[in-house]
Protein backbone atom coordinates (compact mmCIF):
# COMPACT_ATOMS: atom_id res chain seq x y z
CA UNK A 1 0.00 0.00 0.00
CA UNK A 2 1.62 3.41 -0.94
CA UNK A 3 1.99 5.68 1.41
CA UNK A 4 -0.63 8.27 -0.15
CA UNK A 5 -3.47 5.23 0.10
CA UNK A 6 -2.63 4.72 4.37
CA UNK A 7 -3.02 8.64 4.68
CA UNK A 8 -6.25 8.57 2.88
CA UNK A 9 -7.63 5.29 4.79
CA UNK A 10 -6.66 6.96 8.30
CA UNK A 11 -8.07 10.11 7.13
CA UNK A 12 -11.30 8.59 6.02
CA UNK A 13 -11.48 6.46 9.52
CA UNK A 14 -11.31 9.78 10.66
CA UNK A 15 -13.76 11.16 9.38
CA UNK A 16 -16.06 8.05 10.30
CA UNK A 17 -15.16 8.38 14.48
CA UNK A 18 -15.66 12.28 14.43
CA UNK A 19 -19.14 11.58 11.90
CA UNK A 20 -20.25 8.64 14.85
CA UNK A 21 -19.56 11.36 17.55
CA UNK A 22 -21.62 14.37 15.79
CA UNK A 23 -24.43 11.70 15.64
CA UNK A 24 -24.03 10.52 19.21
CA UNK A 25 -24.22 14.36 20.64
CA UNK A 26 -26.93 15.31 18.19
CA UNK A 27 -29.06 12.45 19.53
CA UNK A 28 -27.86 13.02 23.14
CA UNK A 29 -28.47 16.56 22.65
CA UNK A 30 -32.08 16.00 21.66
CA UNK A 31 -32.44 13.66 24.94
CA UNK A 32 -31.47 16.60 27.07
CA UNK A 33 -33.65 19.08 25.40
CA UNK A 34 -36.68 16.84 26.11
CA UNK A 35 -36.01 15.94 30.06
CA UNK A 36 -35.11 20.24 30.06
CA UNK A 37 -38.52 20.52 29.10
CA UNK A 38 -40.54 17.79 31.22
CA UNK A 39 -39.49 19.71 33.94
CA UNK A 40 -40.53 23.10 33.17
CA UNK A 41 -36.93 24.63 31.46
CA UNK A 42 -37.95 27.12 29.25
CA UNK A 43 -36.48 26.59 25.58
CA UNK A 44 -34.49 29.59 25.90
CA UNK A 45 -33.36 28.57 28.85
CA UNK A 46 -32.76 25.23 27.41
CA UNK A 47 -30.55 26.43 24.55
CA UNK A 48 -28.29 28.57 27.53
CA UNK A 49 -27.68 25.79 29.40
CA UNK A 50 -26.58 23.34 26.61
CA UNK A 51 -24.58 26.42 24.86
CA UNK A 52 -22.44 26.78 27.80
CA UNK A 53 -22.06 22.86 28.45
CA UNK A 54 -20.88 22.70 24.67
CA UNK A 55 -18.41 25.90 25.16
CA UNK A 56 -16.92 24.29 28.14
CA UNK A 57 -16.21 21.24 25.78
CA UNK A 58 -14.77 23.06 23.71
CA UNK A 59 -12.95 25.12 26.46
CA UNK A 60 -11.41 21.80 27.75
CA UNK A 61 -9.64 21.14 24.23
CA UNK A 62 -8.73 24.41 24.43
CA UNK A 63 -6.53 23.62 27.78
CA UNK A 64 -5.43 20.41 26.79
CA UNK A 65 -3.93 21.85 23.26
CA UNK A 66 -1.98 24.38 25.33
CA UNK A 67 -0.84 21.70 27.68
CA UNK A 68 0.84 19.75 24.92
CA UNK A 69 4.16 20.08 24.02
CA UNK A 70 6.75 19.35 21.36
CA UNK A 71 8.37 16.21 21.73
CA UNK A 72 11.30 15.68 24.28
CA UNK A 73 14.89 16.18 22.29
CA UNK A 74 13.08 18.44 19.39
CA UNK A 75 15.07 20.83 17.33
CA UNK A 76 14.69 24.31 18.57
CA UNK A 77 13.14 25.41 15.33
CA UNK A 78 10.58 22.19 15.30
CA UNK A 79 9.98 23.50 19.16
CA UNK A 80 9.47 27.02 17.78
CA UNK A 81 7.07 25.71 15.03
CA UNK A 82 5.53 23.55 17.33
CA UNK A 83 4.31 26.32 20.03
CA UNK A 84 3.20 28.41 17.23
CA UNK A 85 0.79 26.40 16.29
CA UNK A 86 -0.61 25.52 19.45
CA UNK A 87 -1.33 29.31 19.94
CA UNK A 88 -3.01 29.31 16.85
CA UNK A 89 -5.08 25.95 17.22
CA UNK A 90 -5.71 27.50 20.93
CA UNK A 91 -6.42 30.85 20.06
CA UNK A 92 -9.03 29.68 17.20
CA UNK A 93 -10.70 27.02 19.52
CA UNK A 94 -10.91 29.99 22.05
CA UNK A 95 -12.77 31.54 19.18
CA UNK A 96 -15.13 28.52 18.53
CA UNK A 97 -16.34 28.57 22.84
CA UNK A 98 -16.55 32.11 22.68
CA UNK A 99 -19.57 31.35 19.55
CA UNK A 100 -20.55 28.53 21.10
CA UNK A 101 -21.65 30.09 24.64
CA UNK A 102 -23.59 32.83 22.67
CA UNK A 103 -25.22 31.80 19.47
CA UNK A 104 -26.24 28.64 19.71
CA UNK A 105 -30.29 29.62 19.62
CA UNK A 106 -33.96 28.11 18.55
CA UNK A 107 -32.31 24.66 18.79
CA UNK A 108 -34.44 23.40 21.69
CA UNK A 109 -37.63 24.74 19.89
CA UNK A 110 -36.70 23.38 16.54
CA UNK A 111 -36.81 19.76 18.58
CA UNK A 112 -39.98 20.46 20.39
CA UNK A 113 -41.50 21.24 17.06
CA UNK A 114 -40.05 17.88 15.65
CA UNK A 115 -41.39 16.20 18.82
CA UNK A 116 -45.03 18.00 19.26
CA UNK A 117 -46.62 15.69 16.50
CA UNK A 118 -45.76 12.64 18.72
CA UNK A 119 -47.25 13.95 21.58
CA UNK A 120 -50.32 14.84 20.51
CA UNK A 121 -53.10 12.68 22.11
CA UNK A 122 -54.79 10.03 20.13
CA UNK A 123 -58.26 11.44 18.67
CA UNK A 124 -59.91 7.49 18.37
CA UNK A 125 -61.87 8.52 20.98
CA UNK A 126 -63.10 11.34 19.57
CA UNK A 127 -66.08 12.18 17.64
CA UNK A 128 -64.85 10.11 14.18
CA UNK A 129 -63.65 11.82 10.97
CA UNK A 130 -65.13 11.29 7.65
CA UNK A 131 -62.06 9.30 6.05
CA UNK A 132 -61.00 10.88 2.67
CA UNK A 133 -60.63 8.70 -0.33
CA UNK A 134 -56.49 8.86 -0.33
CA UNK A 135 -53.88 5.70 -0.18
CA UNK A 136 -53.52 3.50 2.34
CA UNK A 137 -50.20 4.00 3.37
CA UNK A 138 -47.85 1.44 1.84
CA UNK A 139 -50.44 -0.86 1.30
CA UNK A 140 -48.38 -2.90 -1.62
CA UNK A 141 -45.19 -1.86 -0.67
CA UNK A 142 -42.61 -4.17 2.37
CA UNK A 143 -41.55 -0.65 4.06
CA UNK A 144 -38.46 -2.68 5.62
CA UNK A 145 -37.43 -3.54 2.02
CA UNK A 146 -37.54 0.16 0.62
CA UNK A 147 -36.22 1.02 3.94
CA UNK A 148 -33.45 -1.15 3.89
CA UNK A 149 -32.41 0.25 0.18
CA UNK A 150 -32.63 3.86 1.54
CA UNK A 151 -29.86 2.18 3.80
CA UNK A 152 -27.40 1.10 1.63
CA UNK A 153 -27.56 4.57 -0.19
CA UNK A 154 -24.58 7.00 0.68
CA UNK A 155 -27.60 9.15 1.26
CA UNK A 156 -27.74 7.34 4.92
CA UNK A 157 -25.77 8.64 7.59
CA UNK A 158 -27.46 7.42 10.37
CA UNK A 159 -28.51 4.08 11.48
CA UNK A 160 -32.07 4.07 12.30
CA UNK A 161 -31.49 3.12 16.04
CA UNK A 162 -29.55 7.17 16.34
CA UNK A 163 -32.29 8.67 14.47
CA UNK A 164 -33.53 12.13 16.81
CA UNK A 165 -36.55 10.97 17.54
CA UNK A 166 -37.34 6.90 16.53
CA UNK A 167 -41.00 7.43 15.99
CA UNK A 168 -40.51 9.88 13.67
CA UNK A 169 -38.64 7.42 11.83
CA UNK A 170 -41.73 5.94 11.64
CA UNK A 171 -43.88 8.71 10.72
CA UNK A 172 -41.35 10.00 7.94
CA UNK A 173 -41.34 6.75 6.29
CA UNK A 174 -45.24 5.90 6.50
CA UNK A 175 -46.34 9.50 5.08
CA UNK A 176 -43.62 9.15 2.38
CA UNK A 177 -44.29 5.89 1.02
CA UNK A 178 -48.41 7.27 1.34
CA UNK A 179 -46.98 9.07 -1.52
CA UNK A 180 -45.87 6.28 -3.67
CA UNK A 181 -48.63 5.24 -6.18
CA UNK A 182 -49.97 2.38 -6.57
CA UNK A 183 -49.07 1.98 -10.46
CA UNK A 184 -45.91 2.58 -9.22
CA UNK A 185 -45.39 0.11 -6.15
CA UNK A 186 -44.63 -2.51 -8.07
CA UNK A 187 -40.64 -2.15 -8.50
CA UNK A 188 -39.93 0.65 -6.27
CA UNK A 189 -36.88 -0.54 -4.15
CA UNK A 190 -35.13 -0.65 -7.68
CA UNK A 191 -36.76 2.71 -8.84
CA UNK A 192 -35.49 4.27 -5.61
CA UNK A 193 -31.82 2.24 -6.07
CA UNK A 194 -31.79 3.81 -9.59
CA UNK A 195 -32.16 7.58 -8.26
CA UNK A 196 -29.78 7.35 -5.82
CA UNK A 197 -27.26 6.22 -8.31
CA UNK A 198 -28.39 8.70 -10.53
CA UNK A 199 -27.97 11.57 -8.11
CA UNK A 200 -25.12 10.24 -5.83
CA UNK A 201 -23.09 13.20 -6.30
CA UNK A 202 -25.87 15.64 -5.71
CA UNK A 203 -26.57 13.50 -2.34
CA UNK A 204 -23.40 13.33 -1.02
CA UNK A 205 -22.71 17.12 -1.58
CA UNK A 206 -26.01 17.70 0.04
CA UNK A 207 -24.80 15.63 2.98
CA UNK A 208 -21.29 17.87 3.45
CA UNK A 209 -23.09 20.84 3.50
CA UNK A 210 -26.46 19.86 5.63
CA UNK A 211 -25.64 16.87 7.26
CA UNK A 212 -25.41 16.02 10.52
CA UNK A 213 -22.04 18.00 11.85
CA UNK A 214 -22.26 20.60 9.76
CA UNK A 215 -22.55 24.43 10.59
CA UNK A 216 -26.58 24.58 9.13
CA UNK A 217 -27.35 21.67 10.72
CA UNK A 218 -25.96 22.74 14.43
CA UNK A 219 -28.58 25.25 14.75
CA UNK A 220 -31.68 22.52 14.50
CA UNK A 221 -32.57 23.02 11.06
CA UNK A 222 -32.27 20.36 8.20
CA UNK A 223 -33.21 17.61 10.31
CA UNK A 224 -34.22 15.27 7.71
CA UNK A 225 -31.03 15.38 5.74
CA UNK A 226 -28.52 12.23 5.76
CA UNK A 227 -32.00 10.48 7.58
CA UNK A 228 -32.56 7.08 4.91
CA UNK A 229 -36.52 7.43 4.84
CA UNK A 230 -35.41 10.97 3.22
CA UNK A 231 -34.05 9.18 0.48
CA UNK A 232 -38.11 8.70 -0.51
CA UNK A 233 -38.84 12.33 0.34
CA UNK A 234 -36.47 13.06 -1.99
CA UNK A 235 -37.76 11.13 -5.06
CA UNK A 236 -41.16 11.89 -4.42
CA UNK A 237 -40.29 15.37 -4.49
CA UNK A 238 -39.11 14.77 -8.04
CA UNK A 239 -41.92 11.76 -9.10
CA UNK A 240 -45.29 13.49 -7.09
CA UNK A 241 -44.50 16.39 -5.05
CA UNK A 242 -48.15 17.82 -4.64
CA UNK A 243 -49.43 14.22 -3.49
CA UNK A 244 -46.34 14.50 -0.89
CA UNK A 245 -47.01 17.94 0.16
CA UNK A 246 -50.89 16.35 0.86
CA UNK A 247 -49.71 13.58 2.38
CA UNK A 248 -47.77 15.58 4.74
CA UNK A 249 -49.79 18.35 5.72
CA UNK A 250 -51.34 17.41 9.04
CA UNK A 251 -48.92 14.43 9.95
CA UNK A 252 -45.58 16.35 10.55
CA UNK A 253 -43.73 19.73 10.65
CA UNK A 254 -43.96 21.49 7.56
CA UNK A 255 -40.81 23.31 7.93
CA UNK A 256 -39.07 19.34 7.98
CA UNK A 257 -40.45 19.56 4.32
CA UNK A 258 -39.42 23.04 3.51
CA UNK A 259 -36.02 22.71 4.88
CA UNK A 260 -35.28 19.40 3.00
CA UNK A 261 -36.75 20.89 -0.36
CA UNK A 262 -34.94 23.95 0.19
CA UNK A 263 -31.71 22.52 -0.07
CA UNK A 264 -32.50 19.48 -2.45
CA UNK A 265 -34.10 21.88 -5.15
CA UNK A 266 -36.63 19.87 -6.83
CA UNK A 267 -37.81 20.90 -10.41
CA UNK A 268 -41.22 22.09 -8.40
CA UNK A 269 -41.10 23.74 -5.39
CA UNK A 270 -44.19 23.65 -3.39
CA UNK A 271 -43.00 26.14 -0.02
CA UNK A 272 -43.67 29.55 0.38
Amino acid sequence: MSTEQHDADAYGQELARVSHHQQEATSARFTVFQALAAVGITNEQADDIVSKLEAGAVAGAHTWICESSAPHGSAQRFEDGWSAGVRDVASYLLRIADTTATAQRGRAASSALLLAPLQQPSSSAAEPRVQEPVLAPAAALDAKEVLAAAQRCTWALADPGNFLVPEASDEILTVALGAVREDERAGYVERLEAFAEQHRERLQGLLRAYGPGSGPAEYGRYMLVGQPESLIVCERMESAPFLLRSRWKGELEAFLLDDLEFVWGPRIRLSR
